[in-house]
Parts: structure tokens; sequence; C-alpha cells
């Protein structure tokens, strides 16, 4: 399939010709169709006029419908196709800006194209607002369609779930369209992810609500939580650290990362420096307290055993567990050799 951006200059050029000097012009600013691209507000080209932000947006109305129906719109109808079909093979409803990024080459191509989507017939543009991106898409029934499929998936995430993968969020999404007139796949509406500002992925392509701490990290514990969950098993907060520069390009001073972590209950300290997720299993306080949890958990346990235990919840060395057991305030050991707690 011919990319719709191949032609896009070519059209525009010849459909601009059609119209009076102020009307190519502010056409021209508004949609950025100059050497540099740059597109300008109602209000900015008001002013370079002397006339009012409502008159441009007239100007600029009467000048597209003037496009519209010219004999020359009749010569694009290819072009116009072939940008359907790019959105229809991405769902029906796409993004605005990332559907342009993929299908334009730079700037003054991209612009060029935005003119032939305001002049196109069946595409529908939705303006941005607090639960979606700007979008475009072929028909009224895909745009409703998305909207409610995303709303329904909204309401079913949890903020506190542990983020999923694109493959997972789609099938969900695609799920929720079952009553819908049309059945999408999940192939169909993966691309209606990028519509939604309630649901977003982190830089590790994980899916889940936009204001979840997992997919948009607010400080230095969240980054060092998304880093230690996705690396699996314990890490001392230099390691912490250096994940956090590495793989989210984020500043992390290894002293500030280890005072954080102490700080928050989602991580326990399990040996010197090293720190584990408390939704693993650890258990948090010092040897001390694990060993009684442990005792408690599992009755009264031979040196050995206990040890073998203890080392599964703290990376300590056994002579430190030894250390403690020696408190007999709180722990007792039984003729037999097994330890208790007092």
């Amino acid at each position: 399939m011919n990319n719709p951006s191949l032609r896009s200059e070519e059209a525009v050029k010849k459909l601009l010709k059609i119209l009076n000097t102020r009307g190519r012009e502010v056409l021209e600013r508004r949609f950025g169709l100059g050497p540099k691209g740059s597109r300008e507000t109602l209000e900015a080209i008001g002013k370079s006029y002397r006339i009012t932000r409502e008159r441009v947006r007239q100007i600029e109305a009467h000048a597209l419908s003037k496009l519209c129906s010219s004999a020359a719109i009749n010569d694009l109808q290819d072009v116009f196709a072939a940008i359907k079909n790019e959105i229809q093979n991405r769902g029906g409803v796409v993004r605005e800006d990332i559907f342009l990024d993929e299908v334009s080459r730079g700037l003054v191509e991209k612009n060029n194209l935005r003119l032939l989507l305001a002049l196109a017939s069946g595409i529908l543009f939705s303006k941005e607002d607090e639960s979606f991106h700007g979008r475009l898409a072929v028909g009224k029934e895909a745009s409703e369609h998305s909207e409610t499929a995303l709303k329904r998936l909204h309401g079913q995430l949890d903020d506190n779930a542990d983020p999923i993968t694109e493959n997972e969020m789609a099938s969900k999404l695609a799920g929720v369209t079952k009553d819908l007139s049309y059945p999408y796949s999940s192939d169909e509406v993966r691309h209606w992810l990028a519509i939604s500002k309630l649901i977003s992925k982190n830089q590790f392509g994980e899916w889940g609500l936009a204001n979840s701490s997992s997919i948009r990290p607010r400080g230095v514990r969240d980054l060092a939580f998304l880093v230690m969950r996705r690396h699996g098993s314990p890490m001392h907060f230099r390691e912490v650290a250096a994940s956090i520069k590495q793989s989210l390009g984020k500043k992390a001073h290894d002293q500030t990362v280890h005072n954080e972590l102490i700080k928050d209950k989602r991580f326990v300290l399990v040996g010197r420096g090293l720190y584990a997720l408390n939704e693993w299993g650890y258990q948090p306080g010092v040897v001390r307290d694990v060993i009684s949890a442990v005792l408690a958990e599992h009755g009264p346990l031979t040196k050995e055993e206990l040890i073998k235990k203890v080392l599964q919840e703290r990376h300590v060395k056994d002579n430190t567990i030894l250390i403690n057991l020696q408190n007999t305030s709180r722990f007792k050991k039984s003729a037999d050799g097994r330890y208790s707690v007092v």
C-alpha cells in the first residue's frame, strides 16, 4: 500500500491555488504549510491582520468549504481512500499525533496531511478531552465503539494491580466489545489503547491505569519499586540507583535511594544495603523479629532448620543468626537442641 503522505504536498499545492490570497495565507499559517512548518493560533493571525480571532476562524472555515466543494477535490479521492485504509488497518480509530508521526516523513508533510484530513469526507476528528487524546475515526460507529470499550475497560482495572503486557490489555479490551454490533479482535483494538488518557504504559511497555505509580512513577520510591519488581529478586540500593539511571533514564543518587527505601513499607531490608519487595513475602523487621516469626509459624526448630528458614528471609551470615539466638529473653533452647520463642 502506498503511504498517503507521498502525494500530500503535491495535492495541497494544487488545492491552495483555488483560494484567494487571504484564504490561502490563513490556511497556510493555521496548518503550518510554510517551509518552517510552524502552526499559528487564530489570535496570532488576527493580530497580524488587525482582525478578530472570530473573523480569522470564519475565513478559515470559508476557505475549507470552498476547497471541499471544488472540482479539484475529486482528483484526491485515491489519496483520501489511502488515508482511510491506513486508519482502518489500525482498528478504525487512531490517536491523531501518533498516526501522523507514523505515516509522515517530516513536519511539513505532516501538516499537509492535517489539511487533507480536514477535507476528507468520512473521517471524523474528535478533540482532546479529559478521557481521550485527539483522534481520527473512519465512521461514527468506530469512534463510539472505541470510547465505550475504553471506558468499560477503565472501570475494570485496579489501581493496585500489577501492570500487564500490551497483548493482555488488548485482549481485555476486545473482551468488553462482545455486545457491540461488531465483535472486534484484540489485534483490531490494540491501537485504541493509545487513544485513552486514563489507561497508559510505562517505560517497560507494561500497561495499567495511567495514574498508577507502576505506570507513572512519581518519585524515587516509585522508580525503585518499578525496577525491583522487574528485576524479580533482592537488590542492593546501589544496584537500584544504577538501574533507575540505566533503564528509566532518571537521576538517582545512591544515598537518596537508600534513604527512600528505608521509609517505604513496600521495601524490606534483607541484608546489608540489600532490599526486597514486601509483596514477595519477606518478613519486615530485624533478624530477631524474623527468627520469632519463623518459630511462631513452624514451632520449635533445630539450629540448622532455623538457619535455613531465616536465610530465606534475610541475606545474613549464619553467625548473625546464632548471635541473636543467644538472646535468652527472646529465645530458649530445649534439651533436644530445638529453639523456641520464650
